[in-house]
């Protein structure tokens, strides 16, 4: 399993995960910038993401929402601040209505992705800062470190398949 680490800090907000897989940054930067690829790493693997929008550029946004395992769907959204190819990017990720519309009710996280080449592969780290503790625990308590783990873990399937 490619995620080697998972820690969660209240007092900072943040939830940072690590993850190691063989394949060099350039690979797993494209995971990320493929809709397509994307689509088969976000959700959970019983949540399978649908990418609706991807631009991901400064200032650009990427759209996509979760079915589950009753046809439920649960929408979202990033809205890209920084994007350093392929060594990592910066982006808020909020939860939405099916018409994208940020719903302001559910916390908002900032996340830095970045991946080095560590070891003959990449290691990525996955740093998301909530505004309030508040915010933190009530993903932590929607299963976030389960679901974001089994996401990331998806990973190595696509770097073996294509």
């Amino acid at each position: 399993m490619p995620v080697t680490d998972v820690r969660h800090d209240v007092n900072a907000r943040t939830l940072t995960i690590v993850a190691d897989f063989a394949a060099p940054p350039a690979r797993i930067w494209q995971v990320y910038a493929d809709p397509r690829q994307l689509e088969r790493v976000w959700g959970p693997p019983s949540y399978p993401a649908t990418v609706v929008d991807h631009d991901l550029r400064p200032g650009g946004r990427v759209n996509y929402f979760m079915t589950g395992p009753e046809g439920d769907k649960h929408a979202g959204y990033w809205q890209v601040q920084t994007v350093d190819e392929p060594s990592g990017f910066t982006f808020e990720d909020g939860f939405a209505d099916l018409d994208f519309t940020p719903n302001t009710a559910m916390p908002v996280s900032t996340n830095e992705y970045r991946f080095v080449a560590h070891e003959g592969g990449t290691r990525a780290t996955y740093v998301s800062t909530y505004a309030t503790a508040e915010g933190l625990q009530q993903v932590l308590d929607m299963g976030i470190v389960e679901g974001a783990s089994s996401a990331i873990n998806q990973i190595d399937g696509i770097l073996t398949t294509g």
